[in-house]
C-alpha cells in the first residue's frame, strides 16, 4: 500500500511539473505558438509520455482547475446544511481568503493565467467540458434526477457569473479592497435568488 502511495504522489508530481512548464511557455509566447513537442522537451518527457498524462494541449492548462470540478457536489456532500446555504457560505468564505476561483484575486500570475485560459478560444472551448463535468458532480449530489441536474445547472451558472464579473472588474483595474463589498453584494443576490427559485434545496 505505501508503494502504491508513493507511485500516486509521483505521479500527481509529474501532472503539476509538466502542468507548470506548459504553462510558463504558454504565458511567455502564447498558447498557439508553443508545440506540445516543446513542452514535452522542457519536461524533459518524451512526446507519447506527455500525451498519456494529457490527452489534448488544453488540459496542460485546465489541469490547474481540474480538482475544482467536484468542488460544489464535496461542499453539498459533505454539509449538514440545506444546498444553496451550504454552497452560498462555501463562496462567501471563498470571497474572504480571495480564493481565485471566485475572480476576487489580483495576484499577478493568477491575473495572467485567466487571461491566458479567457483569451484562448480552444482554451475556452475545452473549459466547457469543465463546466458540464462540475454539472454532472453537483446533479448526482443532489440526487441524479431531472429536477437535481436542472438546479445544478442553476448553481454552477451562477457561481461562473459572479466569478467572471469579479475577474473582469479586477482585470479592468480595480482595486480589491474596493470590489469586495459589490462582490459580497452580488454573491448574496445570486445565491438568494437561486433559494427563491429552488426552495426545495434552500
Amino acid at each position: 500500500m505505501a508503494e502504491m502511495g508513493l507511485r500516486e504522489r509521483k505521479k500527481r508530481q509529474t501532472y503539476e511539473s509538466v502542468s507548470e512548464i506548459a504553462i510558463r511557455l504558454f504565458l511567455e509566447k502564447g498558447f498557439d505558438a508553443v508545440s506540445v513537442a516543446e513542452v514535452a522537451a522542457a519536461a524533459e518527457i518524451s512526446k507519447p509520455t506527455l500525451f498519456r498524462y494529457f490527452p489534448a494541449k488544453e488540459d496542460l492548462v485546465l489541469h490547474r482547475i481540474a480538482d475544482h470540478e467536484d468542488e460544489a457536489a464535496r461542499v453539498v456532500a459533505g454539509s449538514g446544511e440545506r444546498p444553496v446555504a451550504a454552497l452560498r457560505r462555501h463562496f462567501l468564505e471563498g470571497l474572504e481568503r480571495e480564493d481565485p476561483v471566485t475572480g476576487l484575486n489580483d495576484h499577478p500570475q493568477v491575473l495572467a493565467f485567466h487571461r491566458l485560459l479567457y483569451g484562448t478560444p480552444a482554451l475556452v472551448a475545452r473549459a466547457h467540458g469543465h463546466l458540464e463535468r462540475q454539472e454532472a458532480a453537483l446533479a448526482e449530489a443532489l440526487g441524479g434526477d431531472l429536477d437535481a441536474r436542472l438546479a445544478a445547472g442553476q448553481i454552477i451558472a451562477v457561481r461562473r457569473i459572479l466569478a467572471m464579473e469579479n475577474w473582469r472588474r479586477v482585470s479592468a483595474g480595480e482595486r480589491i479592497e474596493e470590489l469586495r463589498a459589490d462582490a459580497v453584494a452580488a454573491a448574496e443576490r445570486g445565491f438568494g435568488m437561486l433559494a427563491d427559485g429552488l426552495p426545495w434545496l434552500a
